[in-house]
């Protein structure tokens, strides 16, 4: 992949950043117009980690600009059995548990491990998003009551921003402080930072990427946000009117190039479509009569194609990622739909990253505590 100097307008300013341009994969110019893209799972991606690591819930993954692929996991949630050298007394040779957050490159070389609590800063009780921005800065968020706070890294693991504080969310109208943020996005044409907040709050809400400085936020349709909203029960959910307002949690955000904003509306089984500055254009429900509340709309990626012709949405409750078209909503494919912990299965899939080649990176929650890769093997006929 070519990775070039480019002058980016933020505003009416502009800023000299690093892009990534030209190899996509050929297959994907050379598709027809119903060709779809395939997959397969890479079991051996990844080398082991050293130092005797283990990892545990994986809240999130990403894939920067250079397409090394990073982790976010929950070191409090590895089960004794599995960290037995670090008990004291230790219990076993293996394991101790891996720093937070890790980065591999793209043949799954482990690179760097950094992450927890540090001076100057306050770390989250529940580790959840993660996203590295196009000036290689990390975000991380976490989706505890009180993860109330974004914190921004240097991919080496300096500190640099902190917006929000632990503790003092006062709603989905609060500018000041977050409420369990799920999903970060950082746009490079507007330099502006997309939250998906969250576990708690019921919005999206956008900050300066440099500053940390509010800048707006929205409910479903684009409607200001009412933590009063009742919903109905679940069977009544799945098949009366669309929901007012975005359940718990709004799950994850993504901007495509076309100046579009994703909003995973996850326990409501929609994603919603939105322009930049909050104006509602569409939506769409996947596999709606779902009654488990986990929903079905747990993550976002696209291909790596100029258009982003698809959408991948990660479904947790069917153990799938329904493939869109990204202008029609249509559901055209799927990976998986089948539960369990082997190569060609899901167990609790929970978030998914896309790298310039088309491959898959996916992470697992709760039992699943897994992260892996997914090959793009070209199109369909």
């Amino acid at each position: 992949m070519k990775r070039v100097k480019a002058w980016l307008a933020v505003g009416s300013a502009s800023v000299l950043a690093t892009i990534s341009v030209g190899s996509v994969p050929r297959a994907w110019a050379q598709a027809n117009k119903s060709s779809v893209p395939l997959f397969e799972p890479d079991p051996l991606w990844s080398q082991a980690l050293p130092n005797k690591w283990v990892t545990g819930q994986v809240g999130g993954v990403a894939v920067d600009s250079h397409d090394n692929v990073w982790v976010f996991h929950r070191p409090a949630t590895i089960p004794d059995g599995e960290k037995a050298a670090s008990l004291n007394p230790p219990q076993a040779e293996c394991c101790i548990p891996a720093p937070p957050v890790l980065e591999f490159d793209a043949k799954g070389k482990f690179l760097r491990a950094w992450g927890g609590p540090g001076q100057g800063y306050e770390w989250f009780t529940s580790e959840h998003g993660i996203f590295v921005d196009y000036k290689d800065n990390v975000w991380l968020s976490g989706n505890a009551k009180e993860d109330n706070q974004i914190l921004k890294f240097t991919a080496t693991g300096k500190f640099l921003m902190q917006i929000g504080r632990v503790g003092k969310n006062q709603g989905s109208n609060d500018t000041a402080n977050l409420g369990g943020p799920a999903g970060l996005f950082v746009y490079p044409k507007t330099n502006e930072l997309f939250v998906a907040d969250g576990y708690f709050n019921h919005r999206v809400i956008v900050f300066d990427a440099d500053t940390g400085a509010y800048k707006r936020h929205w409910g479903a349709y684009g409607k200001k946000p009412d933590d009063n909203l009742k919903f109905p029960p679940r069977a009544q959910l799945v098949q009366g009117p669309p929901p007012e307002g975005f359940n718990n949690p709004v799950h994850a955000v993504l901007v495509t190039n076309d100046d579009l904003v994703y909003v995973a509306d996850r326990s409501n089984n929609r994603l919603q479509v939105f322009k930049l500055d909050g104006t509602f254009v569409k939506e769409a429900f996947i596999a709606r009569n779902t009654l488990q509340s986990e929903g079905t709309v747990h993550g976002f990626a696209v291909s790596p194609d100029k258009e982003q012709k698809f959408l991948y949405v990660v479904d947790g409750s069917n153990k799938a990622i329904r493939i869109l078209n990204r202008q029609t909503l249509e559901v055209v494919s799927r990976v998986g739909g089948h539960a369990g912990h082997n190569a060609r299965e899901f167990f609790h899939i929970h978030s998914i990253a896309a790298d310039s080649k088309g491959n898959l990176f996916l992470g697992e929650v709760n039992n699943g505590q897994r992260y892996y890769k997914y090959a793009f093997k070209g199109m369909s006929k």
